[in-house]
């Protein structure tokens, strides 16, 4: 005997395949995946993405070791750290004038 689908199966079936269609139209229309269909287009987003997060990534560094070196250069009883800290910072006074 065949096991054929009952016509309430095959209509609830045949909805899941519409709505399967609909959520794949949502998706294609998406702005990532638009994105990602065009060559050039993902090449140019993924270079403007790497330079913001070099970009990113330098000014947090700078900003981040000029905090630690001001605030290391704050502590004078350490006599080791304390002076260490005081000649880098005298030096970046130097270099900007």
């Amino acid at each position: 005997m065949k096991d054929d689908p009952t016509p309430e199966s095959r209509e609830d079936l045949t909805e899941e395949v519409r709505a399967l269609r609909a959520e794949l139209q949502t998706l294609n229309k998406h702005r990532f995946v638009r994105i990602h269909n065009n060559i050039p287009r993902l090449l140019a987003f993924n270079f403007a993405r790497g330079l913001a997060v070099g970009l990113g990534t330098v000014l947090g560094a700078t900003v981040l070791l000029s905090l630690i070196v001001w605030a290391l250069s704050q502590i004078e009883f350490l006599p080791i750290i304390g002076e260490w800290a005081s000649q880098i910072a005298e030096q970046m006074r130097s270099a900007q004038e």
